[in-house]
This record gives structure tokens, sequence and C-alpha cells, in this order.
């Protein structure tokens, strides 16, 4: 694999786990919320940082129906 290739498969693996730090769904997994949610941060800026990262590709996954592609990082059902 790239350099490239191994930095996204490491932002996908963070994803999988991560959870969203503040606001009206603070405490929720990123990869749990809702489209519209992540739209209207396409629309007023993402924060920056690895948060607003990890929301930018979470928002294409969820624009392309790729949600699925995150599961077999996940691990066990929470």
């Amino acid at each position: 694999m790239t350099d490239s290739n191994d930095a996204f498969r490491d932002d996908l693996e963070k994803l999988a786990t991560a959870i969203m730090p503040f606001g009206k769904f603070k405490g929720r997994a990123m990869t749990d919320l809702p489209g519209n949610y992540l739209a209207w941060f396409a629309r007023e800026g993402f924060p920056p940082g690895e948060t607003g990262r990890l929301l930018a590709i979470m928002l294409e996954l969820d624009h392309n129906g790729l949600r699925r592609l995150l599961d077999p990082l996940k691990g066990p059902k929470r």
C-alpha cells in the first residue's frame, strides 16, 4: 500500500471508534451520526483538526452509501 492508502486506512480505523466530542450528538459514535447533521457541517464548516477530518470522511461515506465499510472495523456490537 502507498502512504496515502495507509493514512486513509488509519483514518477509517479511528473513525470506527470515534465519539462525537461536542454538540447535539455529544457522546454518540461518529459512525452513528445522521446524514443531515453531517451535511450541516459541510454547509457551515467542519471543525478544525482530526474531528473535522473524520466528520468529513463520515459525510463522504454516508453520501455515497458506504457506511457499511466501517462495520468490520467497529468490533463487537455496542
